[in-house]
Parts: structure tokens; C-alpha cells; sequence
């Protein structure tokens, strides 16, 4: 569902090269918006196209905030963007959307579709934004689990652990 896309990352760090790096495996077209030269240059030379996010506003499929500052995302930014086009954050704050500008812009409906996923429609256009775990960190709101491999080492440690505890149960080692 990803391939194909147009997708914006907004901050190249840390957080913004996992998110490039996956968006790209998915078959995703990555935009990377940065303001530090250096991560600009790391994100060139890793073959990303680096923008501002008022040259490709209009033109993405989905937008991933990255870069734990205020407000990357702005209500006017959200005006201008693709009908139903995805608007997402996984950066460290919770205010790098602007959900408030967001929520009291006249008129806007607000539709949800299903939890931590909802449709907003500008009355102006009628067409609408699908914004992930109201602007929060959606790798928290909307996350179903760990991968298996990820379940698999941690319930392993947790065994080998017990027969540890088990084998020393009479030693006072633990």
C-alpha cells in the first residue's frame, strides 16, 4: 500500500533515517525536509531528494514528523495537502502537528474511522487529511504488538532466566 507513494520525512535523524530507510523498502518515493546542513548533506548522499515542506506540501502521500520539535506541521500546511493524504508523527514530542490549529479551524468535520485513526474534511474543499493517533507518537498509538523475532528473544531471556532463578533457588546466589 506504501509503493508507489510520495512520502515526506520531516527531519533527518536519528529517528528520520529509520523512518526514510523503511518508507524507501516499502517502495515508497522519500522526500526528506531538514533544516541542519549536515543531515541535509547525510540525506543527499544516502540518495533522498531534500525539500522544504512548502515545495512538496501539495504533492505527498504521506507525512512523517521526525524531528521532536513544534510545530513542523502546521494547519495551513494541512490545507494544501493531497486529498487524503496520511499525516503522522514519531518524533520525541507530541507537538510537532498542529492538532490544535487543527481542531478549531472553522468548520473542519472531524470523521473517525476507526481509533487513533481519524478523517478531517476542510469545509472550503471537502476534501480531508487522515491524521494517525491524534498527532501523538503513532509507534505508540497505533502499534499492534512486537514483531514475532522481537517476542521470541525476549520470552527466550525470560526462560533462561527462570531455570537460572530455579538451578540457584537454594544456593542465596539471587
Amino acid at each position: 500500500m506504501i509503493a508507489g507513494k510520495v512520502g515526506v520525512v520531516c527531519g533527518y535523524g536519528d529517528v528520520g533515517k529509520g523512518c526514510a530507510a523503511a518508507l524507501k523498502q516499502a517502495g515508497a518515493r522519500v522526500i526528506v525536509t531538514e533544516i541542519d546542513p549536515i543531515c541535509a548533506l547525510q540525506a543527499l548522499m544516502e540518495g533522498f531528494q531534500v525539500l522544504t515542506l512548502e515545495d512538496v506540501v501539495s504533492e505527498a502521500d504521506i507525512f512523517v514528523t521526525t524531528t521532536g520539535n513544534k510545530d513542523i506541521i502546521m494547519v495551513s500546511h494541512m490545507k494544501k495537502m493531497k486529498n487524503n493524504a496520511i499525516v503522522c508523527n514519531i518524533g520525541h514530542f507530541d507537538n510537532e502537528i498542529d492538532m490544535l490549529g487543527l481542531e478549531t479551524y472553522p468548520g473542519v468535520k472531524r470523521i473517525t474511522i476507526k481509533p487513533q485513526t481519524d478523517r478531517w474534511v476542510f469545509p472550503e474543499t471537502n476534501s480531508g487529511i487522515i491524521v494517525l493517533a491524534e498527532g501523538r507518537l503513532m509507534n505508540l498509538g497505533c502499534a499492534t504488538g512486537h514483531p514475532s523475532f522481537v517476542m521470541s528473544c525476549s520470552f527466550t531471556n525470560q526462560v533462561i532466566a527462570q531455570l537460572e532463578l530455579w538451578k540457584e533457588k537454594s544456593t542465596g546466589k539471587y
